[in-house]
């Protein structure tokens, strides 16, 4: 989280308004709903889940089991499970 002095970015009418309510804290003032971006979409982490759980499905359509995706792709037998079981279709 970054750091900004309000006297350097609001008119001092409006910090004139917040000091009604708050005075020498800190005060975070969240993003718009819209500058929001989903996890994983600027360092192409999402994507490459969305890639390896993609392998895993096929491999388990090709008689791959449980057992042996948990160990390839070094991950619980449950969490193989919910990926194989999942109704997405990636």
């Amino acid at each position: 989280m970054k750091y900004t002095n309000a006297t350097k970015v609001l008119p001092q009418k409006l910090i004139m308004e917040i000091q009604k309510y708050v005075q020498g804290e800190t005060l975070y003032i969240p993003k718009s709903k819209t500058e929001y971006m989903d996890w994983g979409s600027l360092s192409g982490g999402r994507r490459l889940l969305e890639q390896r759980n993609a392998a895993i499905r096929n491999a388990f359509q090709n008689s791959s089991s449980i057992e042996q995706l948990a160990k390839e792709f070094f991950l619980s037998t449950e969490t193989i499970k919910k990926i194989v079981y999942s109704h997405k279709n990636t």
